[in-house]
């Protein structure tokens, strides 16, 4: 199973949520846990996804989902889950 994390941050607005729940859903991820919040007007969103049935490269997923956050104005962030649990290690 390939499993990566998935943080959107931006100021909040209708439709996040279903726009990259959307891409992702059209990219065979699956969504296995997810968190959202909005704090102070603030959108915060994470998600741990699994990968393994989609069919593009990480890099060109994980380039489509920062494009698609630039055209709602927010900021997407992929990362590998190995990745990111040796960076957030004490």
């Amino acid at each position: 199973m390939k499993k990566a994390i998935i943080t959107v941050v931006g100021r909040d607005s209708v439709g996040i949520i279903a726009r990259v729940c959307t891409l992702l859903s059209e990219n065979k991820i699956n969504i296995e846990d997810i968190s959202q919040t909005i704090v102070g007007g603030y959108f915060n969103m994470m998600m741990v996804v699994d990968m393994s049935r989609c069919e593009k490269v990480f890099t060109e997923m994980s380039a489509e989902l920062e494009r698609l956050g630039a055209a709602i104005g927010v900021v997407i962030n992929c990362q590998r889950e190995e990745i990111f649990e040796s960076m957030h290690r004490l």
